[in-house]
């Protein structure tokens, strides 16, 4: 595998992704931001961005495991929301059948592309 995921001593472990990627490989793959067309509650499209993601990664030849960063940016942030999307990933991550961890950023925005969507997730994964 070309993907290492570590949480250094001395920095924060957090249960839906570790700090640091170590990447050996040679082919990087950006995966475009993805959301979900389809509409649904924010913990839906959180989900059907998840696997929007893991579909453009399966078409590159990847999947979650070579994924080395996570970005998500979510229309009118706020903390409480997290539960909402803590049950998206989840969702996500049971049909994939993955452990979503990849180092990720997560961004209030104040819009996304159309006014229907609520989150917008990107991905760069590395291949052998």
């Amino acid at each position: 595998m070309a993907v290492s995921l570590i949480n250094p001593r001395g920095l924060p472990t957090v249960d839906v992704y570790r700090q640091v990627s170590i990447a050996t490989g040679t082919k990087l793959v950006h995966v475009a931001g993805q959301v979900a067309w389809n509409g649904g509650d924010f913990a839906t499209q959180v989900e059907q961005s998840y696997l929007n993601v893991a579909t453009a990664l399966e078409a590159a030849g990847a999947t979650f495991a070579d994924v080395v960063k996570l970005t998500v940016h979510v229309v009118d942030w706020t903390p409480d929301r997290m539960p909402d999307l803590l049950d998206g990933i989840t969702r996500a991550s049971t049909k994939l059948g993955v452990k979503i961890e990849a180092p990720a950023s997560l961004f209030g925005i104040a819009a996304l592309d159309v006014p229907e969507h609520l989150v917008e997730i990107e991905a760069t994964a590395v291949l052998d």
